[in-house]
């Protein structure tokens, strides 16, 4: 009979408690499906952080691997276009090698030449200008010079030689041999005729190019030298000179 009265009991029990425990009841019910639904975000939540990490993580990833692809392809190209200029630089070298060699009996022939054309030239200033053939010589055999520093000096010389076409230069030097040695002043005119006048100003003469010697001159050309000599020094101006000149043949070979 006991259960009978408990139920009994329970149905006396007022409607508002009987509501109040329904009301508790569906407020847990509620706070724990709140509770499940927040603990299921926050796991979608730290689902979606994790996927955007990853796919920030990937894309970092892939953009590395696409940077170091395009480096790796502009180092091969870097590569190959290296490997070219040695080619090119190789072929350079040994064309310089080849021009070297080519060059030095090149060199050598034109320091011959300018000692023959010196020896056949006017003689004026010997001294110096067979000095400076001596010197290439000598240059010709130093393994410290190089071929184109060699080359250098030799078309200096050669431009030197070539000065001396264009100019007017007067000084005072050396005339004859032994006993017969004096100091004169010479006079040069270019490479077309070269003048001697005594210090005295007594006697004159010139180099006569036909029979390789000097001639002597009248005294009726002592003006005319003292004014070729003060033209050189710069101290008179340019003016025309009166003095013999050599004869060019017009005679034609039969």
């Amino acid at each position: 009979m006991k259960p009978v009265w408990l139920t009994a009991l329970l149905l006396m029990l007022p409607p508002s408690l009987h509501a109040e425990q329904s009301l508790e009841q569906a407020q847990q019910q509620s706070e724990a499906l709140t509770g499940e639904a927040v603990a299921a975000q926050q796991r979608i939540d730290q689902l979606d952080d994790a996927s955007r990490a990853a796919l920030s993580e990937y894309l970092q990833a892939s953009a590395q691997a696409e940077a170091l692809t395009d480096y790796s392809e502009r180092m091969q190209q870097l590569v190959v276009a290296q490997a070219e200029e040695l080619g090119s630089l190789q072929q350079q070298l040994d064309s310089v090698a080849d021009t070297q060699r080519e060059m030095v009996p090149l060199i050598t022939r034109m320091v011959d030449s300018l000692e023959s054309f010196i020896a056949l030239d006017l003689p004026f200033l010997l001294d110096e200008r067979q000095d400076r053939v001596a010197r290439l010589q000598a240059l010709l055999t130093d393994p410290e010079v190089s071929i184109a520093e060699l080359y250098r000096r030799v078309l200096e010389a050669y431009q030197i030689e070539s000065d001396y076409g264009r100019t007017l230069e007067a000084w005072r030097g050396s005339l004859g041999n032994g006993d017969q040695q004096r100091v004169v002043e010479f006079l040069r005119i270019g490479r077309l005729m070269l003048f001697y006048q005594s210090l005295d100003r007594q006697q004159q003469g010139y180099w006569d190019v036909s029979r390789q010697q000097w001639q002597a001159l009248p005294s009726s050309y002592r003006r005319a030298l003292d004014q070729g000599m003060a033209i050189a020094r710069s101290e008179q101006t340019p003016q025309l000179l009166r003095l013999p000149m050599p004869v060019v043949s017009t005679e034609v070979a039969p």
